[in-house]
């Protein structure tokens, strides 16, 4: 390409920037122009508007003005009125305390008044106490002078006096009393005796319950002499293993075809008795077999106890007992006291308590449950320390008896009050299951040494003349001296005699305290 031609062509380039840059600046003065116009139309609105907006605002203030002039009128007038009323209020107040002040003027001017009358009167009474005074000086000066001459006349000092006669006085008061208590004994007696009676009786021969004595001991026939030998084994290993497992003593001598079992523990004398019949049957004597036997006695004597637990609660008509109280029942028929075995006593008592409870309209179930368990602690004296009482109370706690049992149980020896009628039914009908012919059992020497303790507590009492103790020592009949212990102090010696024997005494049921008193006067005709 020439010269020319590439002049020619940076010409051309040339013109169309030109004609580009003129076509720019034309678009961009039209623009300008354009702009130029809506600035000025914006600058008349913004006028508009400013005006509008401040004309608006003086109207505003203009507004504002005349409610705060309105407001302020309120606030004037609520002013005002709150000024008036308290104006009010002050000279109400002023009036109240002027009212007030006159009150307490006229009160003073009574009050004073009145001091003088107090001051006048208080003058007077001095002069009367001056008087009132002098007149009990001369009383008491005529009064000793009197006590002088009735002192010199009687032989007798003041004192002296005084304890005679209120030694007179606490005689006639003795007196009295005493034929008031047997009048009311008396009365008591005609009625209640014959009820008591009734009830007792009824009650006693509707129960029918055999009494039976054990001891400490149980004997096993043997079938001949030759198993005794079996029995004690070779070197004595067999008896040896036999009182381990069972814990009695097997007791071989020479009395004929028996074996005799000895433990103080009635349960366990009662497993080896039986476990020594099951091996005498079985034949197969050694330790082996011993333990073997043991075991299935004790089990089978456990299931034995729950089942005569739970014949008791039948028979008795008692529910809801604890299982191991059931258990504890049945342990009662392997257990005695004076020879009666407490199982059958316990239920007899509460047979007699229920009766009694059902004559009289109390709580028969309350009285059955009671007469039931309130030996239950007896069963568990052999393991445990304290009475069968305080034992009773305490499983009969844990097992959550109802408090009525609970004082049934603690109750029936006096050791506590007695909190119900029932609890005294179940010691009642304790005291007849206990009493009643052939009921218990007493070591001969120990029935002398009561009725020999019996008679020398009665003859230990002033005025007593003889002492005969009868019905087995279930009365004491004192004879006294007529001239020493009067009709009145006859009851009052019975009285202490019998709280003598609760104090001193051991015995079962109870003891009557009769004092006769004989008085005879003879006169010859001649």
């Amino acid at each position: 390409m020439g010269v020319q031609e590439l002049l020619l062509a940076a010409g051309a380039a040339i013109a169309g920037v030109l004609v580009g840059i003129l076509g720019y600046r034309s678009v961009l003065g039209s623009k300008q122009r354009d702009a130029a116009g809506l600035i000025a139309t914006a600058r008349a609105e913004a006028d508009r508007l400013s005006a509008s907006a401040k004309a608006e605002a003086d109207k505003a203030k203009a507004a504002s003005l005349v409610e705060g002039k309105m407001e302020a009128l309120k606030l004037r007038e609520e002013v005002e009125r709150d000024m008036a009323r308290r104006r009010e209020e002050v000279e109400r107040v002023e009036r109240r305390l002027e009212d007030r002040d006159r009150t307490l003027t006229r009160r003073t001017e009574e009050v004073d008044k009145q001091a003088k009358a107090v001051a006048a009167e208080q003058g007077a009474v001095s002069q009367k106490a001056l008087a009132i005074d002098g007149r009990l000086r001369e009383i008491d000066a005529l009064v000793h002078e009197q006590r002088t001459r009735l002192e010199r006349v009687a032989g007798l000092s003041v004192e002296e006096a005084r304890r005679e006669f209120f030694q007179r006085v606490e005689d006639e008061a003795r007196s009295q009393a005493a034929a008031i208590g047997r009048d009311i004994k008396e009365q008591a007696k005609k009625n209640a005796e014959r009820e008591a009676k009734r009830i007792i009786a009824m009650s006693i021969q509707r129960v029918a319950a055999e009494h039976t004595a054990e001891t400490t001991v149980a004997a096993v026939a043997l079938s001949s002499d030759e198993l005794k030998g079996r029995i004690i084994g070779r070197e004595g290993r067999n008896i040896r293993a036999f009182e381990m497992a069972t814990g009695v003593d097997l007791i071989i001598d020479d009395t004929p075809d028996t074996v005799i079992v000895s433990c103080f523990d009635p349960i366990r004398r009662e497993v080896g008795r039986r476990a020594l019949d099951a091996l005498i049957t079985d034949g197969r004597i050694h330790p082996g077999r011993i333990e073997e036997i043991v075991k299935k006695v004790q089990k089978d004597l456990e299931e034995q106890l729950v089942e005569l637990g739970e014949q008791a609660a039948y028979e008795t008509g008692i529910h809801g007992l604890h299982p191991e109280m059931i258990k504890l029942i049945g342990r009662m028929r392997y257990r005695t006291s004076y020879g009666q075995n407490i199982y059958e006593h316990s239920k007899e008592v509460a047979w007699i308590a229920g009766m009694m409870a059902a004559e009289l309209h109390l709580d028969v179930q309350l009285a059955k449950r009671g007469g039931l368990l309130h030996d239950i602690g007896k069963v568990l004296t052999h393991d445990n320390e304290g009475t069968h009482v305080q034992l009773g109370v305490e499983v009969a706690t844990k097992y959550r008896e109802q408090p009525g049992v609970i004082n049934c149980i603690a109750a029936h020896h006096d050791d506590v009050p007695h909190e119900s009628a029932e609890s005294v039914l179940v010691q009642a009908a304790d005291a007849i299951s206990g009493s009643r012919p052939g009921a218990r059992r007493e070591a001969f020497e120990t029935y002398v040494k009561r009725l020999t303790e019996l008679e020398e507590i009665a003859t230990s009492f002033q005025g007593v003349d003889k002492v005969n103790a009868i019905q087995a020592g279930r009365e004491v009949r004192v004879i006294v001296v007529p001239e020493k212990v009067d009709d009145a102090k006859a009851q009052e010696l019975a009285e202490a005699i019998a709280k003598r024997i609760e104090g001193e005494l051991q015995y079962p049921g109870q003891i009557r305290v009769t004092v006769i008193r004989e008085t005879r006067a003879s006169g010859v005709a001649k």
